[in-house]
């Protein structure tokens, strides 16, 4: 339930109202708003006495939270959430709200010098944060599994010579530890979205979390999946459509269009897509792009390689950098016209 405190309540009535949220077992979040302190109680709700709550000094009034998703309800935190990536070596990207951001490189981490050039193609582009896989969830135990901590560690010093936060995919609960020491973003892909013990353990961090929705998975799955990031005290989640299981099989996968509206109506949290692993193919990729921010989205996560012929994983959905670039361009339209607005990367870089 949500317990809002009166306008003008004094800290003390706030840290009582916590105080006895935790002594009925349950946690208690806080989220401040413009004008006043609300404080979402969440646990066994016949453990929680919304009467006793209503009684304390500086309550305004106890709502119940109809939602299943507590604190990723809209009930909880009536406006949008907006999350930061990177710092404290690289400049930190706003994404939600009125701010667009464009994640860009390559699926997998091949080498360092494939890195890096792929990475400044992407800067140039118009990407502010870099996408690359060091451990790598293939269909087949055979294919390209990434290259580990070396990998990251490419990464992170790409990242810092950049000026570009690095985003990439945690697998396994035990790589939690590891991937927090290099990366600005942990990256949830589809298969791990209820692999419930990993989005535990990613929510004790403080790291933001990009969560891919899953292949089979409804828009309440996956808001139940970021809920248990949030349950840990981790606020900073972005949600990504990346496209689930269809009938149709002239795409990979089948980018849903209207799980961006239905999420942005029932949850505060950023959205954004991923138009790449939905299409599968490349000249697919800016059509479904822009489409996808045109229906409300933050921003992309888009693979792109100078070779994609080469490329170790996903060769086929890859933009080329050329294309990148002119669809960073078109997407920048896009945004203008629904009033948000991509970073700038040459400028974040000089920040």
């Amino acid at each position: 339930m949500i317990i809002v405190m009166n306008p003008h309540a004094e800290q003390a009535a706030v840290d009582r109202v916590v105080k006895e949220i935790e002594r009925m077992g349950a946690q208690a979040h806080l989220s401040q708003g413009k004008f006043r302190t609300v404080i979402g109680a969440v646990g066994e709700e016949g453990n929680i006495d919304g009467s006793h709550l209503a009684s304390l000094d500086g309550v305004e009034k106890v709502v119940p939270i109809m939602k299943p998703y507590k604190l990723a309800s809209r009930e909880f935190h009536e406006d949008d959430s907006v999350v930061e990536i990177g710092g404290p070596s690289v400049p930190k990207v706003k994404v939600g709200g009125k701010h667009a951001v464009s994640i860009a490189g390559p699926c997998a981490v091949e080498n360092e010098e494939m890195l890096n050039k792929i990475a400044r193609h992407v800067r140039d582009g118009g990407a502010t944060v870099l996408r690359g896989g060091a451990f790598k969830p293939r269909t087949s135990p055979y294919s390209f599994q990434g290259h580990g901590e070396t990998a990251l560690k490419w990464m992170r010093a790409c990242g810092d010579e950049l000026g570009m936060p690095i985003c990439t995919e945690v697998m396994d609960t035990r790589q939690v530890e590891l991937i927090e020491r290099y990366t600005d973003s942990f990256q949830i892909g589809a298969r791990n979205m209820q692999n419930f013990d990993l989005l535990r353990e990613v929510g004790k961090t403080r790291k933001p979390v990009l969560l891919k929705r899953g292949l089979a998975a409804t828009v309440k799955d996956w808001l139940l999946s970021a809920e248990y990031i949030l349950s840990q005290g981790n606020r900073g989640v972005i949600l990504c459509e990346r496209g689930i299981k269809t009938f149709e099989d002239s795409v990979r996968y089948t980018l849903d269009i209207t799980s961006i509206p239905v999420a942005k109506q029932w949850t505060h949290l950023p959205i954004i897509i991923d138009p790449s692993h939905a299409a599968g193919k490349r000249d697919l990729v800016p059509a479904i792009a822009m489409a996808g921010l045109a229906a409300g989205a933050h921003g992309t996560i888009i693979e792109v390689h100078y070779c994609p012929s080469e490329a170790q994983c996903d060769g086929p959905q890859a933009l080329l950098p050329e294309t990148f670039k002119e669809l960073m361009g078109q997407l920048r339209q896009v945004a203008a016209i629904l009033g948000k607005e991509f970073a700038d990367a040459a400028e974040l870089t000089s920040a």
